[in-house]
């Protein structure tokens, strides 16, 4: 269900900042270089998390054995509380999208493993989402109007589409976008925030492109797109630090066997991607470079 709340950006961004960089006086012992008797997944919660519960089941079942340790996951709050898992050694891997994967690399140290095919392609574009019997065609529509996206750190949920309308004039980098809509929601994932709009709860929600897939087919028929973003480095797989070198290069290589032909059916059960590749840190650098002008990286 939708947060019914009103957010400041700047108090949310500060706070979503400020919970990465919780925990360093604490205790770092489950950051140590050694091998973990099972290895934790943390699943970010970009879906129906009851849907995602089943699939760390599927999933848990298929890398056990081909990692070598028992595998088990829990669905996170958000991506923040998947990050500060990573911290504090609860997880030892986690999905994440690329702002979140950029924060952390900066809090907490964290190492990019893999990154997401979308379509044949390692990026994707978010948009912004309306209804189509709202009478909305412009960015420009929505002053005034209530939006909905996914979450306070993730860059095709909220940076990159928050972006657009900076782009356009109608908000700039450090602007509360409280003060061109009327109410602005985190809904706690793509499907979350796209629903909204579909049901009509909101007049528009920014998550990515691939939100619309999560819709029902009725639903799907009554939302269209207006505006969409530059291309965003797809999502990624991300491990804390200290991890295992052994144990994670295992881990690498059960998940690119995903790709192959036996195995592609396991891809529905990790956010469903057309398949992995190993990442390249550099592709990340727009993101980071974003999230400095918005004040989330110094």
């Amino acid at each position: 269900m939708m947060a019914d709340q009103r957010l400041d950006r700047r108090a949310v961004l500060a706070g979503a900042a400020g919970m990465l960089a919780l925990g360093a006086i604490g205790s770092r012992s489950g950051l140590a270089a050694d091998q973990p008797a099972a290895l934790t997944l943390a699943f970010i919660p970009q879906e129906n998390p009851e849907k995602l519960l089943g699939d760390i089941d599927v999933i848990a079942a298929y890398l056990s054995p081909a990692v070598g340790v028992p595998v088990r996951g829990f669905v996170s709050l958000d991506h923040a509380a998947a990050i500060e898992a990573l911290r504090g050694g609860q997880a030892d891997i986690s999905f994440a999208g690329a702002l979140p994967y950029v924060l952390a690399q900066r809090e907490v140290g964290a190492e990019v493993l893999l990154s997401e095919l979308y379509r044949g392609r390692p990026d994707y574009v978010g948009r912004i989402f309306v209804r189509r019997d709202g009478g909305i065609a412009r960015l420009e529509d929505l002053r005034g109007k209530t939006v909905a996206f996914a979450d306070p750190i993730s860059e095709s949920g909220y940076l990159y589409p928050l972006d657009l309308f900076t782009q356009a004039g109608l908000l700039s980098a450090g602007q509360d976008p409280q003060e061109f809509f009327s109410r602005v929601y985190f809904a706690g994932g793509y499907q979350q925030a796209i629903q909204a709009v579909a049901n009509g709860l909101v007049d528009a929600a920014g998550v990515s492109e691939f939100a619309e897939l999560l819709l029902t087919p009725a639903q799907r028929g009554q939302v269209r797109w207006i505006a969409e973003t530059a291309p965003i480095p797809a999502h990624a797989v991300i491990a804390r630090p200290g991890l295992d070198g052994t144990l994670k290069a295992a881990f690498v290589e059960a998940m690119l066997a995903l790709n192959l032909p036996e195995n592609r059916a396991m891809l529905r059960h990790v956010y469903n991607p057309d398949g992995y590749v190993r990442a390249d840190p550099q592709a990340y650098e727009p993101v980071a470079d974003l999230a400095r002008r918005y004040g989330l990286l110094g």
